[in-house]
């Protein structure tokens, strides 16, 4: 591959991050209407198609989001598992580039308090799979990352997924020193189609289980903890440059 198309990487993933950016605003758009909806449709027979249309847009945004983040990973799959677009807390809740589809089980049973037994018993179902497929994926790319005898992922994401961004050039040296480079990003990237593959479809099922007042409380939990959790970063973030900035003017 030449090296002209890792030079214009960087601006890819810019657009990503500007993406993003946009993406976010419109989530905060659809939280206030899930919000408001749960307090006006309260008719659940005469106001049902309505309550359905609001559901398939919010799942739309999240698809638009999947679909971006696909483009973004097949251009520079090292770059999405350090994104610089979260900031370290959201990092550390992400699990193969993104949130663990368990969460899902813990936000439906804190957001919705009336579900049947036959729901609990398929939702208990839903988890036991998810968690197993879960596992499978870490074992694979845990096998991956061993497959790498040196340097370790982190090392490589460093030396090969920032340098091929930043540095022109690069790329021969990088096929010269690793001569398997392809075939790593390959396997990496079929590890995060798989685990974005198993976000969506638990979610998208977990919606199907539940009724569509209940998709509404459900879905607003997932809205509100993932906005909270990026503003939670950012402040953090804000006062650590804040810190670091009045130290060195100490000096």
């Amino acid at each position: 591959m030449p090296g002209g198309s890792y030079r214009s990487s960087s601006h890819d993933d810019n657009s990503f991050e500007v993406f993003l950016e946009g993406w976010l605003i419109r989530q905060e758009q659809f939280l206030n209407e899930l919000v408001v909806a749960q307090e006006t449709f309260d008719d659940q027979e005469s106001q049902e198609n309505d309550m359905r249309d609001l559901i398939s847009r919010v799942l739309a945004h999240y698809q638009e989001y999947y679909e971006e983040k696909s483009r973004m990973t097949h251009r520079n799959v090292f770059r999405a598992f350090s994104p610089t677009w979260f900031s370290p807390l959201e990092r550390s809740f992400l699990w193969i580039t993104g949130f663990n589809p368990g969460l899902i089980f813990n936000l439906v049973t804190d957001s919705v308090n009336n579900l049947s037994e036959h729901q609990v018993q398929r939702l208990n179902w839903l988890k036991h799979e998810t968690k197993a497929e879960e596992r499978s994926l870490t074992e694979e790319l845990a096998q991956i990352q061993e497959s790498v005898a040196s340097p370790p992922l982190a090392d490589l994401e460093r030396r090969v997924g920032m340098q091929v961004i930043y540095t022109d050039n690069i790329n021969t040296e990088i096929e010269e020193e690793d001569g398997n480079i392809d075939q790593l990003k390959t396997a990496l990237e079929n590890v995060v189609t798989d685990a974005d593959r198993l976000r969506t479809r638990t979610a998208e099922r977990v919606v199907g289980l539940l009724t569509p007042l209940q998709s509404l409380k459900f879905l607003s939990a997932v809205g509100q903890l993932q906005l909270r959790v990026r503003m939670m970063g950012m402040e953090r973030e804000a006062e650590r440059q804040q810190q670091r900035n009045e130290h060195s003017n100490g000096w």
